[in-house]
């Protein structure tokens, strides 16, 4: 994998948006979220009218469940909405049509196929021409009730464990972590059902939360994401499906599309 990345071309990479990102501001750093405005268009835009009235400022992480997710928002549904949208139409499908795809070869628990597109991993049903977002580690969902209506963008996950492949098609994901997993996977568990935290006090603040567009150049993390379509990131995957390392002796001669990693690296300075 290394070598494959050392010998991609720049054409390989892409610069994140800076309109589709945002930085979730703890006090142990930064978590910079790319947005899928393609896959929930509506729930992101949303997001980003919350972020962008100061929704999640002052809030916190109020959810860790171990091997399942972090969760923050306004655990205690106290704070105005503001101008976003109270309630938004689900949006966990969309048109395979609209969607460019790069197919994984290998067979899939959950779907008919799985793949990837525009740096996100993707499930497909051919049969009924749709496609989704798959919930692998990383993945940025929107909370909601019983109602598939009842999420609006103010209660946000990050997965933090094994793939929890039973939510596709039942949440509105709306991005992927691409930098400072560690910060919000490393987080202490909540002793209270579902993880939620007993006491309020546990709870990790979150001093702000901003789209990318609106912190001046040089406050922003400069970062770049392999292209899923690339020759290199088609080369990565066979690599991964069939590890030849000295330590593996037996190759696996398949992969799961959680299982890929989906490189991302500092933007060189020259590309700035």
């Amino acid at each position: 994998m290394a070598e494959i990345l050392a010998a991609s071309k720049p054409s390989d990479w892409r610069a994140l948006d800076p309109e589709n990102t945002l930085y979730l501001e703890l006090a142990t750093g930064r978590v910079v979220i790319e947005l899928a405005p393609r896959f929930a268009p509506q729930h992101v835009a949303n997001i980003k009218t919350l972020v962008r009235e100061g929704f999640f400022d002052g809030l916190a992480i109020d959810r860790v469940q171990d091997n399942f997710v972090a969760q923050w928002g306004d655990a205690d549904n106290k704070k105005p909405l503001g101008t976003a949208e109270r309630t938004l139409p689900a949006e966990f499908i969309v048109a395979a049509k609209d969607v460019t795809y790069a197919r994984l070869p290998d067979p899939d628990t959950y779907a008919s196929d799985t793949g990837f597109s525009g740096g996100l991993p993707v499930a497909r049903d051919p049969k009924i021409g749709r496609a989704w977002l798959v919930h692998c580690y990383g993945m940025v969902g929107v909370g909601r009730g019983d109602d598939v209506e009842s999420g609006n963008g103010s209660e946000l996950y990050a997965v933090i464990g094994q793939a929890p492949r039973q939510l596709d098609r039942n949440a509105a994901l709306v991005g992927r972590v691409v930098q400072g997993m560690d910060l919000l996977a490393s987080l202490p568990r909540g002793g209270s059902p579902l993880g939620f935290y007993k006491d309020p006090q546990q709870r990790m603040p979150i001093k702000s939360m901003r789209v990318a567009a609106d912190v001046p150049g040089p406050q922003r993390t400069q970062l770049e994401v392999m292209n899923t379509d690339s020759h290199s990131f088609a080369e990565l995957v066979e690599s991964r499906r069939n590890r030849r390392e000295p330590w593996y002796k037996v190759p696996a001669d398949r992969i799961d599309v959680c299982n890929v990693p989906i490189p991302v690296r500092p933007m060189s300075k020259s590309a700035q």
